[in-house]
């Protein structure tokens, strides 16, 4: 079984000790790629240095809305240069946080704005954060449409089976990471056994959000797969089938190369 993380933070001070043995890990455990995402413009220059160092992972470029008000004048236009990077296959995270009170909602709208303007302009998807901001996220995609399916994914998918729909009919992925797995998510399990198998993505957010029996844990991209075998369970269907989909979904989406 191949597998592929389409969202993993490889560049954060929790893996700066051991990120090779990390890499590896992942690769032994079946792991064929990693997204790894970009948050600020450092964060950004951080990944794609990890996309020259190991030949399974790959990066996302973008302003993350909770560090929207500490970009300094030029940052965004870097991140327009960053986007030509060679293994840049996304744009993101970008989106909108009502949770933290990092960035007023405006700006944070003004750059989720800029991610889906280049997404347009290159092709690349976008990689949308929405924490407590279903409403707000939805109605700022729903502008967007025009005549044409987004290209994107929803990150961490933790909305209603209602969202799940309005994301799905605007054409976007959903990614579930490892919340999936708690116990008291079964409202969670719930949408995503609905969520059709060609529009599901596995991530693990590492270093966060470890699944159980990881919890509380540092999260690596090998832990994946534990992901995948829940929603293997919750949908009754096998864990190769799980893979095959989402491997596929990624590789379409992402444009990695198989």
């Amino acid at each position: 079984m191949e597998w592929i993380d389409t969202h993993c933070h490889l560049d954060e001070d929790a893996f700066s000790q051991d990120c090779a043995e990390v890499v590896q890990r992942a690769v032994d455990s079946g792991v064929v790629a990693m997204v790894a995402i970009g948050i600020t413009l450092e964060s950004c220059r951080r990944v794609i240095e990890l996309t020259q160092r190991f030949p399974q992972v790959y990066a996302t470029v973008g302003l993350h809305p909770n560090y929207v008000s500490a970009a300094a004048p030029g940052d965004w236009e870097q991140i327009i240069e960053l986007a030509k990077s060679p293994k840049v296959v996304g744009l993101g995270e970008t989106g909108l946080d009502k949770y933290w009170d990092h960035s007023p909602l405006e700006l944070q709208a003004d750059y989720f704005d800029r991610h889906l303007d280049l997404s347009r302009e290159t092709g690349l998807p976008f990689v949308v954060h929405c924490r407590e901001s279903e409403a707000e996220v939805v109605a700022q995609l729903r502008r967007r449409t025009q005549d044409q399916p987004l290209n994107g994914v929803i990150h961490a998918f933790c909305g209603s089976a209602d969202m799940a729909t309005t994301c799905l009919d605007l054409g976007l992925y959903l990614g579930f990471g490892g919340m999936v797995t708690f116990k008291k998510n079964e409202a969670q399990r719930q949408v995503a056994t609905a969520i059709p198998l060609d529009r599901i993505l596995v991530e693990t957010d590492a270093p966060y959000l470890a699944p159980t029996p990881f919890r509380g844990k540092r999260n690596e991209p090998a832990h994946v797969r534990l992901t995948a075998a829940c929603l293997a369970e919750i949908r009754q269907v096998s864990k190769e089938e799980i893979a095959a989909a989402t491997t596929a979904n990624a590789r379409r989406l992402f444009q990695i190369p198989g």
